[in-house]
């Protein structure tokens, strides 16, 4: 049966409408954005079987192209309009996040930075800039590296803090690995850092490292 002979009340668009989006279930939002289900499936049938299929919204969201392809029903223009969804949520929340101003713990940072950093496939660091009141002056991804690591120059992040006039700083890198467990290297690299940006009077906050859906925080405390 298709949709449109269902009883209006479970229509999924017209639910959403009629409730709020909060109220549907992941397999309802997505059919709403599937549209169309294929022979035999209707799109909400199509949705729980995608939502079987990748174990969850999480997964099918952090799918590739070629997973997402691979459906019936689904194609290159469907992929395209998934990761712009995707990328509307996330300049959604980063932008709800910096309209605050304010960074005052790890876990504000991580929702901000992790918006930004999480869908990379090779490593990146970057950098929040915060003035006395760990108000966000600038976000920058500084360096680009590869699949399991990145190069720091300490002197490129000086001078960015510098320009900015920052009074602090939080890095933050991701692990394309999905853990993320800091490696002698990052610990390192904080306290090298910090050694360094304090004669200048920045002090550095934090080193967030972001992995699938979780985070470390080297210093893991209210700001």
């Amino acid at each position: 049966m298709s949709i449109t002979n269902w009883p209006a009340a479970e229509r999924p668009r017209e639910k959403l409408l009629e409730h709020g989006a909060k109220n549907l279930s992941d397999a309802e939002l997505l059919a709403i954005f599937i549209r169309n289900g294929t022979k035999g499936k209707t799109a909400v049938d199509l949705a729980r079987t995608l939502l079987n299929y990748f174990g969850g919204l999480r997964n099918l969201l952090d799918a590739g192209e070629d997973q997402i392809c691979s459906f019936p029903g689904l194609g290159k223009a469907k992929y395209a309009e998934l990761q712009a969804t995707l990328e509307i949520s996330r300049r959604h929340l980063a932008e709800q996040l910096i309209r605050t101003n304010v960074i005052s713990n790890a876990e504000t940072a991580y929702l901000y930075l992790t918006a930004k950093l999480r869908n990379y496939q090779h490593e990146v660091f970057a950098c929040l800039f915060l003035d006395n009141q760990n108000r966000v002056i600038h976000y920058e991804e500084l360096f680009h590296g590869t699949i399991n690591s990145t190069t720091v120059y300490p002197r490129e992040i000086v001078k960015t803090a510098l320009h900015h006039n920052a009074a602090a700083v939080i890095f933050a890198h991701n692990h394309t690995s999905g853990t993320p467990t800091p490696s002698l290297q990052d610990k390192q690299l904080t306290k090298t850092l910090t050694k360094i940006l304090c004669p200048l009077d920045i002090k550095v906050l934090d080193h967030i490292i972001i992995g699938n859906n979780s985070y470390i925080a080297l210093a893991g405390k209210e700001f």
